[in-house]
């Protein structure tokens, strides 16, 4: 299969694609790893009229470990973040997500933005940055936001004229199915993942027919203890179990108790109970409903044994 005519444009500076885009507005796409759009394409599901490939952009290739989270570039690919050991560091749940991704091929060329961006419900990234409570910095010309000037993108995108960066956080992202709050003319130039508090834990779970094949049902989670190891906060974020990656908080359904006695059976009902994932040809809405809670109940024992361990 062939994809429809476009014009293809190879900006050699993040100003040069940000010029492109507010030219052609919502008739442009990015092109980054290319590992959703371009089958998008082939299948004539996507037909812009013109297409911005941003791989000359190097700047934009960075992964940044500070103590306080990882910044990851737009041309970050997905096997250079798991593959980094400050990023892990900074970040677990990075690389416990990453080796989930698809096939070594596929993380070889896919980037982390590049999935954020095209914020498919079944993949794992976007629960990643929800569960975290991450944010995507976007940029652009003109428009509200930010002045460039003084402002990271990191790596930084140059200041000048009328640039604009904005810092959306992962809860008001992700719209809907394939649906970002990335607007015409905006460029996704970073993501940015929070790192852990103290004596914290995280974990993903997942279910596919093969292993790389998108998730029946997947779950990221997150468990925090206090100085007396007992549970302060718990939360999970679920892939496929609806229109945009489900955050649940199950603090309350754990209690306020060391691991041995929490309320795990509890807080994997609550997670059920909210979960609203849909029929398709792999499995019913029910299986996947049953799946998110017992993927739930193993990933949040599975982050509290990695908070008790430190």
């Amino acid at each position: 299969m062939k994809p429809p005519p476009f014009d293809y444009h190879a900006p050699r500076s993040v100003a040069e694609a940000l010029d492109v885009l507010a030219a052609e507005g919502e008739r442009a796409k990015v092109l980054a790893g290319g590992q959703s759009l371009i089958p998008l394409l082939n299948m004539r599901l996507a037909a812009p009229g013109h297409l911005v490939d941003i791989n000359r952009l190097t700047e934009l290739a960075g992964v940044e470990a500070e103590p306080d989270g990882v910044r990851i570039g737009a041309l970050a690919r997905h096997a250079e973040v798991e593959r980094s050991e400050p990023a892990a560091a900074a970040q677990p749940l990075l690389r416990q997500a990453l080796r989930l991704v698809a096939h070594p091929v596929v993380r070889n060329r896919g980037t982390v933005v590049g999935s954020l961006v095209h914020a498919d419900p079944a993949a794992e990234l976007p629960a990643v940055l929800t569960l975290l409570g991450g944010s995507v910095r976007l940029a652009r010309r003109g428009g509200p936001g930010t002045p460039a000037a003084g402002v990271s993108v990191s790596p930084e995108v140059p200041a000048g004229g009328s640039l604009t960066v904005r810092d959306v956080p992962a809860g008001d992202f992700f719209t809907g199915p394939l649906e970002s709050a990335a607007g015409p003319g905006e460029l996704a130039v970073s993501a940015f993942f929070p790192a852990l508090p103290p004596r914290s834990g995280t974990a993903f779970r997942e279910v596919a027919r093969r292993h790389g094949d998108y998730a029946l049902a997947g779950v990221a989670a997150l468990v925090v203890l206090d100085d007396d190891l007992r549970i302060t906060s718990a939360a999970v974020a679920c892939v496929s179990a609806g229109p945009v990656p489900l955050l649940v908080e199950v603090t309350g359904e754990c209690g306020h108790r060391p691991p041995a006695s929490a309320g795990w059976a509890g807080a994997a009902r609550a997670v059920q109970d909210r979960a609203e994932p849909e029929d398709d040809i792999h499995a019913t809405a029910g299986y996947r409903r049953h799946l998110v809670g017992v993927l739930a109940e193993r990933a949040l024992r599975d982050a509290a044994r990695e908070a008790l361990n430190g």
